[in-house]
């Protein structure tokens, strides 16, 4: 794949970079060697190779899913200005 002259300006239109006449030879070298590098990389075998996330072997460490109240609303409210039956209260205000 090669990257002529009018795609290396529209690449530097869409990412709002301004591209000089006399840079685009030089931004179009670049690029070409950049798309040579990733063509090097159809060559590798990977058959037997699984995809991985990370180089390190990682696993999330996950707490207990256990559903509880909390069991302590009351700590909740203790600070709230009024509150009834473990529930804050607020002033109406829609009529």
């Amino acid at each position: 794949m090669s990257i002529d002259a009018a795609t290396v300006k529209r690449i530097g239109r869409l990412a709002r970079i301004r591209v000089e006449e006399n840079e685009v030879e030089k931004y179009q070298g670049e690029l070409n060697a950049m798309l040579g590098f990733v063509e090097q990389l159809n060559e590798v075998d990977v058959t037997g190779v699984e995809a991985m996330t990370s180089v390190t072997p990682m696993t999330l460490r996950r707490r207990e899913d256990v559903i509880t109240d909390g069991g302590y609303a009351e700590r909740i409210v203790a600070n709230a200005p009024l509150s009834e039956d473990n529930f804050f209260m607020v002033p109406k205000v829609v009529e």
